[in-house]
């Protein structure tokens, strides 16, 4: 078997040794028999997150959904299952997921274990709808974490960087299916966002607003709006003086035929959420992602010095977008305690200059104590981050618990949490 790489084609995994199993027992018997392994999803991560040099698992064969509790609100999936596959099937019994990340073609697990997030000020990460997981640890066993019977545990467990052990299934909260309207603006001043961040990121159920940093605008923002009966959702033609589009349009500036219905055509929640179609290839394709979150109330500050440096962004930068996620209380969640801003950057598929500027970038980012997207690209130092995750020495007594000879772990968790 030929070496594999990552979705990007910007990582290359160190082994060739791949499985694909096609049951839990099989997942258990390369567990026990493996000194080290680690498990990929859909290789969206951008880093070292997911390799090994020993053993690396896919579990896009264990793709099932396997449960749904109507009264509940619950659903079961196993570890390989897409959000597009599960959004599907969840539309047809009438439920919906509360909220999608920008591309639905990411596996359900994966984004959990790396905190993963869509949009919108009372929105949080993806992990949190997690209620129940079941995970094979070290020796093979099969272990069950609840919100009903573990409840604070599942704190821990929830966001785990796929050191814990290998999950298997998930059971997700869901809530009753909705519809949503999607409309988008062009060219809202960036000194807007001064006196109106907040009115701006809460004019709709998720809002993400697009820049090069170069422009004296935003580019583009990007409302999804929740339809009620009793609620309309005519927008207005101009927001904070951006002008509303009539047209389709593509956050990178090209074809917009990849991306989800806009101008106000109402759909179901899961062919508005998200930014591109569940049938499309995502984004532009081959390209390069990191992403800084930090506490909402600095989100202004930080777009002032990223500015500072829109010269050497410039050359590397596709586009930036700028989100909003709600806190929660999972211990190595970038949300952690802090509505956050989170924001991203697309960039060309050209490392050597992206290593570059990550360092200036991250440097203006400083002051606000940005914490990393796990799944992205960073050069932040392991004291920095350490520093930024006060929950960090339980997690690593929660992983030296289950995982005592670290055997998922690999070189990306030693170096920086270890």
């Amino acid at each position: 078997m030929k070496k594999q790489q990552n979705w990007a084609g910007n990582y290359t995994y160190s082994t060739t040794n791949w499985h694909e199993p096609e049951s839990v027992e099989q997942v258990q018997q390369l567990v026990t028999s493996s000194n080290q392994l680690k498990v990929v999803g859909t290789r969206h991560s951008f880093n070292g997150i997911a390799d090994s040099t020993d053993t690396i698992l896919s579990l896009r064969k264990l793709n099932k959904i396997t449960e749904l509790d109507r009264e509940r609100h619950l659903v079961t999936v196993e570890a390989g299952t897409r959000y597009s596959d599960l959004s599907m099937y969840l539309a047809k019994e009438g439920f919906a997921l509360k909220n999608l990340a920008s591309l639905p073609h990411i596996s359900v697990a994966g984004a959990c274990a790396t905190a993963t997030h869509g949009s919108g000020n009372d929105n949080s990460c993806l992990a949190t709808a997690v209620h129940e997981m079941e995970v094979i640890t070290a020796d093979g066993e099969l272990v069950s974490f609840s919100r009903d019977h573990n409840y604070e545990l599942m704190d821990g467990v929830v966001v785990n960087l796929g050191g814990l052990g290998i999950v298997t299934s998930l059971t997700l909260e869901i809530v009753p299916a909705f519809e949503m309207k999607q409309f988008v603006y062009e060219h809202i001043p960036f000194i807007e966002y001064k006196e109106h961040f907040n009115k701006i990121f809460s004019s709709a159920y998720s809002v993400s607003s697009f820049t090069n940093w170069c422009d004296e605008t935003f580019q583009q923002v990007w409302q999804k709006h929740y339809i009620t009966d009793h609620e309309s959702h005519e927008p207005a033609q101009t927001l904070f003086g951006a002008s509303l589009a009539k047209e389709t349009l593509h956050p990178v500036g090209v074809d917009s035929v990849n991306c989800t219905e806009q101008v106000g055509v109402p759909g179901p929640w899961y062919e508005r959420l998200p930014h591109f179609r569940m049938g499309f290839t995502p984004s532009t394709g081959e390209e390069l992602q990191s992403e800084y979150i930090m506490s909402r109330e600095h989100g202004y500050d930080a777009f002032c010095a990223i500015r500072e440096i829109r010269k050497q962004l410039e050359s590397v930068l596709l586009v930036s977008e700028v989100r909003t996620v709600a806190e929660d209380k999972l211990w190595m969640s970038p949300f952690y305690k802090q509505d956050s801003v989170a924001i991203h950057f697309t960039w060309k598929r050209d490392w050597p200059l992206v290593k570059e500027v990550l360092p200036i970038l991250e440097k203006q980012l400083e002051p606000f104590h940005a914490r990393p997207h796990w799944g992205k690209l960073f050069t932040m130092s392991a004291e920095q981050i350490q520093s930024r995750f006060e929950r960090l020495q339980d997690f690593k007594q929660l992983l030296t618990h289950y995982d005592p000879n670290g055997k998922f772990r690999n070189q990306f968790l030693d170096s920086i949490l270890m």
